[in-house]
């Protein structure tokens, strides 16, 4: 009985898979906080006390994200685009394009059906292609990130944002919120805004049904809705989105493994 743990440090969020041999025991979250080095810890302890075992019967550990070089346990480093190609592949084989909406960047790959990446593309510097963007319009309105998606299907009138910039779209929901444009409107607005820059990555890449979404992106009702109006195709959603490239890291973990002790 062999068990593998897989170890994704967002700049957001961090999230732990353990695996025994393909069927997945345990998963854990968490802030990622300031210490990286920390928060890894805290990820495998929380893992291994809910399954009951210790640091030595982890067979292989592997780490990606953000913090990946801060995870000092981890046997072993991967970048998580080739983590995102495994993890979505596991849990829907049919997925041909991956769009992951994470806190700094956007990134848009293709894949076969094993999960392997022959092509990506990640947004740029301005976190106006980001989650980040929600996050802040949610701090301007002063509504709870997760309500904001829920909120925007409400909207009854068309608001364009003449920008992709977060701090220019700041601004500019300022302006309209004392023009009394309502939060409804003013969100979906901005879910449209969102969509059409990750749409314009994608076509960059190519887009090629199944196309799934992962990440805090993938949690946004809002935000899934403008895609599918934007790319004129359905988004897929997997079970767990934050958790595709810490799954990744663990199959990665167990295959790394097996080669060795082969």
């Amino acid at each position: 009985m062999a068990f593998f743990l897989g170890i994704d440090i967002g700049s957001f969020s961090a999230k732990g898979i353990l695996l025994r041999d393909r069927s997945v025991q345990a998963s854990f979250s968490c802030l990622s906080g300031g210490d990286y080095r920390g928060t890894a810890q805290k990820v495998r302890d929380a893992l291994l006390s809910g399954a009951g075992l210790s640091p030595s019967e982890i067979s292989h550990v592997t780490a990606t994200g953000y913090g990946a070089k801060q995870v000092l346990f981890a046997d072993e480093e991967k970048p998580d685009i080739i983590c995102q190609g495994r993890g979505v592949a596991f849990l829907l084989p049919s997925a041909r394009t991956v769009i992951d909406v994470g806190d700094l960047y956007s990134k848009v790959l293709r894949m076969d059906s094993a999960g392997h990446v022959h092509n990506f593309i990640l947004s740029g510097k301005c976190a106006g292609g980001s989650g980040r963007l929600l996050q802040i319009m949610a701090k301007v309105l002063r509504v709870n990130l997760e309500d904001i998606g829920p909120l925007s299907l409400n909207s009854r009138n068309k608001v364009d944002f003449s920008t992709g910039c977060v701090v220019f779209s700041e601004s500019e929901a300022v302006s309209l919120i004392a023009e009394g444009v309502s939060r409804e409107d003013l969100l979906a607005g901005v879910h449209r805004a969102l969509a059409a820059q990750i749409h314009s990555l994608a076509e960059r890449v190519g887009i090629e049904e199944d196309l799934v979404l992962t990440g805090g992106g993938a949690t946004d009702a809002g935000l899934i809705m403008a895609l599918e109006d934007s790319l004129k195709i359905p988004v897929r959603v997997p079970p767990e989105p934050l958790f595709t490239a810490a799954l990744g890291a663990a199959l990665l973990a167990r295959e790394k493994s097996l080669t060795q002790g082969a």
